[in-house]
């Protein structure tokens, strides 16, 4: 699997790009809701392997867009960057190639030396943002922490979460912030010799806004069930595509947010019983 962008939205200079797994669908549209003018329906081609794309001139980073399967919806994409509305809400092209990084020098934290603060983005700080946590840095590294573990911050329906109800995987909680101040903590934390780790969530989906099953029935397992949801279907027919949502999502935090690692919740509920 290529760590390149195959899922969502992908800002270029021209244009978008726009990608969706949506093997049983006919039909997918992407509905463009650009500021100050009326919403745009821009058809996607499907191809042989189950997935819609399309290239759309003029469409960039700061709109928002949706996708219409078979004439229903129109449902947020589910490898969004970014929710600004909500998981409810439509999805926004964000640019990640615009961040200005500066830990071009940074090379990481040798696992013997690596001394963990666990940390709520939500209850870590009074603002209760990414912001915030950047800005308490500093007391950290003067504790003597060389790592931090972000416990999951996928986007959930509502404002307070522990993050184990995650359902838009692809985009930091906009409660949190932006995906930007995502990237300024990551970057200031290595500024300061601490790495950053992140908790994420692939067993189940929270039940409020998990929007992959409009587009595919495959993404929930039709034999396996966790303690908190359905399980996601890794083992069974057209699980290929499943399994490389995921992967991509594991690449993207390291690719586009420079996370040095990730912990992955309860791996005995990440059910396989495939080869």
């Amino acid at each position: 699997m290529s760590a390149d962008p195959l899922l969502g939205a992908t800002a270029e200079g021209w244009g978008a790009l726009f990608r969706v797994w949506a093997p049983s669908a006919k039909t997918i549209e992407v509905v463009l809701e650009r500021a100050g003018g009326p919403p745009e329906s821009h058809p996607l081609k499907k191809s042989a392997d189950g997935y819609f794309g399309a290239a759309i001139t003029g469409a960039g980073a700061g709109d928002l867009y949706r996708y219409r399967v078979d004439g229903k919806g129109p449902f947020p994409d589910p490898a969004s960057r970014f929710q600004p509305q909500g998981v409810h809400g439509p999805s926004e092209i964000v640019n990640p190639a615009a961040f200005a990084w500066t830990d071009d020098g940074w090379s990481g934290i040798p696992q013997s030396n690596l001394i963990f603060y666990e940390i709520h983005v939500g209850a870590f700080t009074p603002e209760g943002t990414f912001s915030g946590v950047a800005g308490k840095l500093g007391e950290l590294r003067d504790l003597g922490v060389t790592a931090i573990e972000l416990m999951p911050v996928a986007d959930f329906a509502g404002d307070r979460n522990w993050g184990y109800d995650g359902v838009a995987f692809f985009a930091p909680a906009r409660c949190y912030g932006t995906p930007d101040d995502l990237r300024r903590l990551v970057n200031e934390a290595h500024r300061l010799g601490i790495a950053v780790f992140l908790d994420v969530i692939y067993n189940h989906a929270g039940p409020d806004g998990a929007y992959q099953p409009q587009f595919s029935s495959a993404y929930l397992s039709k034999s396996h069930h966790t303690p908190w949801g359905d399980a996601f279907n890794f083992d069974g027919r057209m699980s290929e595509p499943v399994r490389d949502f995921f992967i991509e999502n594991a690449t993207r935090w390291v690719t586009e947010y420079h996370l040095d690692g990730l912990r992955l919740d309860a791996t005995h509920a990440i059910m396989d019983d495939s080869r």
